[in-house]
């Protein structure tokens, strides 16, 4: 069993970004802007808003934080997002999710300039993405890919299991695999799929993106499997200053000593979507996508 260093992977990710934006810098341009839209005092978000503008200071980009009170009106949103869609000083800027109940996560991904969306959450980079066009892929299904592709695991022909449909990782999970080059036979799993574990014990890889914590069991894996837990659960916890602690979707106990490769929570997933999101604005500040 090997385990799938994210935070490894991550930091020689951001390595190379910073490379490229010394040479960017070195050829007289001005360096990529990130923008991020924080809405409320979410714990979870303000953590890894704050996570994000510490990465852009370390690959060197520049990077704007824009806070709004959750009492903010769903129009005044909206109109700040259409303003750094018309700023040619931001590359990308992603809006901070969870939002308040009383604006839509819809209308406000839909506001987005599909060009600056570094998050990949637009209906047109989804679309792109499905037709196998260049697009801004989301953070953490293109994390766990880059995952995949440097540590060498094999994929073609194999069969691969995704528990968990949402849009941001699961299905286009799902698409990502089984795209040309990669190859993977796949089957989208989620919370109504019956003989769940029989489509488990069939698979080659799993990905597990169904939010609750401990899913997959030892009696779920197939000696030899791969296993990239995505889950990141805040669970109560005695033992921490924090008085919780993250758990995965994955019993890594028990999964763990079956699996030829798996992503510990934390330190797996979690780490590379940052650095993919810090990856999709350099290619938006160097036209990479949209020509």
């Amino acid at each position: 069993m090997e385990l799938i260093d994210g935070k490894e992977i991550a930091a020689i990710l951001k390595s190379e970004i910073a490379e490229e934006v010394d040479a960017i810098m070195a050829s007289g341009k001005r360096a990529p802007h990130l923008a991020a839209i924080l809405v409320g005092h979410d714990g979870g978000s303000e953590t890894y808003v704050a996570a994000k503008v510490k990465a852009c200071e370390f690959v060197g980009f520049e990077s704007t934080l824009i806070r709004f009170e959750s009492s903010v009106s769903e129009e005044e949103l909206l109109d700040c997002i259409r303003s750094l869609n018309n700023n040619s000083g931001i590359d990308g800027f992603i809006v901070q999710l969870p939002l308040p109940k009383h604006i839509s996560e819809e209308k406000v991904i839909e506001t987005i300039d599909p060009q600056k969306d570094v998050d990949g959450f637009h209906p047109v980079n989804v679309g792109r993405v499905v037709a196998g066009m260049p697009a801004f892929v989301s953070a953490t299904p293109f994390g766990i890919m880059e995952l995949l592709r440097r540590y060498k695991i094999e994929t073609s022909g194999k069969n691969c299991v995704v528990i968990g449909r949402s849009n941001i990782v699961g299905r286009p999970m799902s698409i990502l695999l089984s795209q040309k080059g990669v190859d993977c036979t796949v089957t989208l799993c989620h919370s109504r799929t019956k003989n769940l574990r029989e489509f488990c014990l069939n698979a080659d890889i799993i990905v597990a993106a169904l939010g609750m914590p401990e899913f997959l069991t030892g009696d779920m894996v197939k000696e030899g499997a791969v296993v990239i837990d995505v889950g990141t659960t805040r669970v109560p916890s005695v033992q921490t200053k924090s008085g919780f602690k993250l758990k995965g979707d994955v019993k890594f106990d028990e999964v763990a000593p079956k699996c030829s490769f798996i992503t510990p929570v934390p330190g797996g997933v979690g780490p590379m979507t940052i650095a993919s999101l810090l990856y999709n604005t350099l290619l938006s500040s160097q036209h990479k996508i949209y020509q």
